[in-house]
């Protein structure tokens, strides 16, 4: 399935910011790749993908957020955090 060029443009998901959101399981995985302790996950997450210096991309059904030397993955539909984790 190819993607339209114009659902690869990253202000789509800076846009749906607000919708960005994960499952426990995703919470859980978040923490233990990216080391965190008593931060919340999701806030997190969102902070780093809106960052100016964040490299947003898609590939296929994902989002890719690079920055800091971690990739966050949201899913492009759901905008579902799907994993992040240190380069």
């Amino acid at each position: 399935m190819d993607v339209n060029i114009s659902t690869c443009n990253p202000e789509i998901l800076l846009k749906n910011l607000n919708q960005i959101h994960t499952t426990p399981m995703g919470v859980d995985r978040i923490k233990r790749n990216l080391k965190l302790v008593d931060t919340d996950a999701v806030e997190f997450c969102k902070s780093k993908i809106a960052a100016p210096n964040c490299n947003i991309y898609r590939q296929g059904k994902n989002w890719y957020c690079e920055i800091d030397g971690s990739i966050i993955t949201v899913n492009a539909k759901s905008y579902t955090i799907i994993t992040a984790h240190q380069k």
